[in-house]
């Protein structure tokens, strides 16, 4: 469940690209106003409104946000303002071309569904002009196991449906004790192999069983089969099978712990799963630290930039 709040009756595209223009005239922009709109505004109204200011005022509505606004707070609102696949290849493309990091776009690939990876792939090629395979050979480890599963994962159609075929994730469970835990090293091809042809339903159904056969998880065994890169995307790609609410909340916490914040993993995941399972993620955000997660991103952020995260978290509940 989405936490986005829009007005009962929003305002005409046209009446929002005005109010955005008044708040960046005169000297310095009327920060709030910008935020307040936009923070309550879904996808939709946000690509209408953004062909609305281009119609009236002749310039690109992210131009004149990326002027009138700075730091992380314009960080934010520029991801926000894009659609949910233009905002996801753009955050691979960022994450595998120019900062070299490959966390963020590891974890946007490995937890999407099957349709969300086809449209992302059209949407990427159209907006770089280069194939989203080529982009992650080139800018992974030759040959390495996480280029492997990135490759596999992005390209192999896989069911969504919540259908399970009890015997074949029980065969699955055994596969992998017998590739992983059971053996002296590793066998990744078959954790390849496994992880990007199941369905989450499937991968979840594995998990389980894993779980009752072997006494422990098997996240807990890939913890400590592999490592890295590698073992960051099984990782997700597990648990966004089974919970992504849990998994979610559990890489905001990480994103703020300890001494500093590492601000690009929180826009990311507010930004990106605002409008997807953001309840979902709160709540167990607030079962597993005994806070909330809005008086988390309070403590860890300051000024428009806090205003901007919470707007898009709702109410403190």
């Amino acid at each position: 469940m989405a936490t986005l709040t829009v007005p009962p009756v929003p305002p005409s595209p046209r009446d929002d690209a005005l109010q955005l223009y008044r708040a960046f005239k005169g000297l310095g922009c009327d920060t709030s106003a910008v935020i307040n709109l936009l923070a309550h505004r879904d996808a939709t109204q946000r690509a209408y409104i953004q062909q609305e200011y281009k119609t009236m005022y002749s310039e690109e509505l992210s131009k004149r946000l990326a002027s009138e606004l700075s730091g992380k707070l314009e960080s934010a609102v520029l991801m926000w303002l894009k659609d949910p696949a233009g905002r996801d290849a753009s955050i691979i493309r960022k994450s595998l071309v120019e900062i070299r990091s490959l966390e963020g776009a590891t974890e946007v690939i490995c937890s999407r569904t099957p349709s969300q990876l086809q449209y992302l792939k059209q949407v990427y090629h159209s907006l770089f002009g280069v194939y989203l395979e080529h982009d992650i050979q080139a800018n992974t480890s030759p040959g390495s196991d996480h280029q492997k599963l990135l490759l596999a994962y992005i390209s192999t159609p896989r069911p969504e449906g919540p259908e399970v075929n009890r015997e074949i994730a029980q065969k699955d469970a055994k596969v992998l004790y017998k590739a992983g835990e059971k053996k002296l090293g590793t066998d990744e091809k078959s954790f390849i192999h496994i992880f990007s042809e199941r369905s989450a339903a499937h991968l979840a159904a594995v998990s389980a069983y894993y779980h009752d056969m072997y006494g422990h998880s098997l996240k807990k065994a890939i913890k400590n089969e592999t490592s890295g890169l590698f073992e960051l995307a099984l990782l997700t790609i597990v648990q966004c099978a089974i919970h992504p609410g849990k998994y979610f909340a559990k890489v905001l916490h990480k994103a703020m712990k300890g001494l500093g914040t590492d601000d690009s993993t929180l826009i990311r995941v507010i930004v990106t799963r605002t409008e997807v399972d953001m309840q979902y993620i709160k709540a167990e955000y607030s079962k597993k630290h005994k806070k909330t997660l809005n008086d988390a991103v309070h403590s860890e952020t300051s000024g428009h930039y806090r205003a901007f995260l919470l707007s898009l978290l709702g109410p403190n509940i």
